[in-house]
């Protein structure tokens, strides 16, 4: 991980759990109750400016000011794409840079959301991974990205709200365990933002430590990015498979409490003539429960100077078709903001590209005009 010099900053008012804001007010000499009526303030009512939270004693909101940062990242630049996908630049309070993703469907709107700044896991499929890790995001950066974009769309007149959550931006989420763990208990919380377990997913890279660790962690979706049956070439797509190959990653699995019906969704980037096979297709059989399991098929976007490629759209249906004649369920990932590299696997802090993708939008739209 790159060492950043360090950065005085007051402890942040979005970093606390309900339960740990109750003990801050506790210790504080405050009203406990009163935790719960700012908890509603942020998250239920969304109100940014302290002085128009009616109901909290001034001595409480002027003890926020002095003793904690009551700011949020800020959103430095956006690009819409063709599908309605819509990729934010947001940043933290030391100027490093994440990206989000919201990502429109028929009955919901998902943020892609970014647990670190760049990526440990070095995976060669995926453009982040070509950043390095510069360092974990905290708690309150990760709600902050939900909040600040929350914010920007009702100022832009946007009535769509966020209605899920995906930890599949930026990052390793497992890596940044207790800050990832925190943010979801926030994210939950009835008091506050009161998003559903079922509408948080969760996806892993394969950390078994981590995995093995999951019992402490909300009861959220699952995801596992799979991406090969086979040890070789898991290898080849993804380094971290040479410490936790799939025998290991497997036994793991298996300790993870899993509510009653759920299943661990399998994410599989369809990679040309790599992992597009059917002794692929075989190795899947072999490897999952079709009882406990869902493959999510990925076919594969382009990022520039990748060595990879997409299969022809032939080739994805046959592979999907092969897998529902198995009896398994398995989907195919609509790609979206592909033409804004906010598609899976192309997110990188870049804000130098970003901006001069934004001149070239801005100078074709002025030529448009003529």
């Amino acid at each position: 991980m790159q060492t950043l010099p360090k950065i005085a900053r007051k402890k942040s008012l979005y970093s606390f759990t309900l339960s740990e804001l109750r003990d801050y007010f506790t210790e504080n000499g405050f009203a406990k109750f009163a935790a719960d009526q700012v908890y509603q303030w942020l998250y239920k009512i969304q109100e940014r400016d302290i002085s128009l939270w009616t109901n909290v004693a001034k001595k409480i909101k002027e003890d926020f000011l002095t003793n904690l940062d009551t700011e949020l990242p800020t959103i430095i630049w956006n690009g819409l794409s063709k599908d309605g996908t819509r990729k934010f630049l947001v940043r933290m309070y030391d100027g490093q840079t994440v990206e989000a993703v919201a990502i429109p469907a028929r009955d919901r709107l998902t943020l892609c959301l970014s647990s670190q700044v760049g990526c440990a896991i070095g995976c060669t499929f995926c453009h982040t991974g070509t950043m390095g890790l510069k360092r974990h995001l905290t708690a309150d950066e990760i709600v902050g990205q939900y909040m600040a974009i929350t914010f920007w769309l009702k100022e832009h007149g946007n009535a769509e709200r966020l209605t899920n959550i995906v930890y599949m931006g930026q990052g390793e989420p497992l890596h940044n365990y207790d800050n990832v763990r925190s943010a979801t208990i926030i994210f939950m919380e009835d008091k506050g933002l009161g998003l559903s377990q079922r509408k948080i997913t969760l996806s892993t890279s394969g950390l078994v430590p981590q995995i093995e660790k999951m019992w402490d962690f909300p009861p959220v979706n699952i995801a596992i990015s799979l991406h090969a049956a086979h040890n070789n070439i898991r290898t080849e797509l993804m380094p971290i498979n040479k410490a936790y190959d799939l025998e290991r990653l497997f036994n793991a699995i298996k300790k993870v409490p899993l509510k009653a019906y759920r299943r661990i969704t399998y994410e599989y980037i369809l990679i040309a003539d790599l992992n597009d096979r059917p002794e692929d297709i075989q190795g899947l059989a072999d490897l999952l429960d079709k009882q406990k399991s869902k493959i999510n098929l990925i076919p594969y976007n382009d990022f520039p100077d990748s060595k990879f490629k997409r299969p022809s759209n032939s080739k994805i249906i046959w592979f999907q078709e092969e897998l529902l004649k198995r009896g398994y369920i398995c989907t195919t990932r609509t790609t979206k903001g592909q033409d804004i590299l906010a598609a899976c696997g192309q997110l990188k802090s870049e804000y130098e590209k970003l901006n001069l993708w934004d001149q070239r939008e801005a100078l074709s739209t002025r030529l448009e005009s003529l």
